[in-house]
């Protein structure tokens, strides 16, 4: 009965460790996947951070303000590729411009006030710039979600292989020492005979 309990053990061990090791290389495509079609659709939009020299003299009201100091300065002159480059982009580049653009605004409250005012051009244009810079930064911070969801895949990747490893290491250690044991029984001691000895009645 125990050794039909172990091998069943065993079973069960070498199972799990290969569903876990599947789903780990699942998680692994699906990662690599993920972030190749993100780094992918960033690289076709040709979008490029502002040069270092830009950033020499930041003021407020121009292209590169004090906020933008670090955040968006550590990217300076690079292609933007990464989802964390996306998200400093949209965050602290794209929403600064935005703000000024619109007073402080959201393109709700500037295209309420422009249907009430249709002949404001300049609050027309306002509301096209706002809602241009809100699109794009939508776009870029979606793309730094999914990045995201790859980094985060491919964390379950590594942790499913890691637990499938063990398991799997657990598994055959069991399944070694089943064998040892079959091959070598514990053998009782031999009890000795016992003797008997004639009594003779005289």
């Amino acid at each position: 009965m125990h050794r039909y309990s172990s091998r069943i053990t065993v079973i069960a061990g070498l199972t799990v460790a290969v569903i876990l090791l599947a789903a780990g290389g699942l998680l692994t495509w699906g990662s690599a996947y993920v972030h190749n079609t993100v780094q992918g659709q960033l690289a076709a939009q040709q979008i490029y951070f502002p040069a270092k020299a830009a950033f020499a003299n930041p003021k407020a009201g121009t292209e590169i303000t004090p906020s933008m100091i670090p955040s968006v300065s550590q990217y300076a002159g690079e292609q933007m590729l990464t989802g964390q480059q996306a998200e400093a982009y949209a965050d602290h580049f794209i929403a600064v411009h935005v703000a000024e653009a619109g007073g402080g605004k959201t393109y709700s409250q500037l295209s309420t006030e422009s249907q009430a005012a249709p002949t404001n051009t300049k609050l027309a244009g306002a509301v096209a710039t706002v809602f241009k810079g809100e699109t794009l930064r939508s776009m870029l911070l979606n793309a730094y979600g999914w990045w995201k969801v790859s980094q985060i895949t491919y964390i379950a990747a590594l942790v499913a292989f890691a637990l499938g490893g063990l398991t799997l290491i657990g598994s055959l250690f069991g399944l070694a020492a089943g064998r040892r044991t079959r091959t070598n029984p514990e053998t009782p001691e031999a009890l000795p005979q016992d003797s008997r000895v004639d009594a003779k009645v005289a």
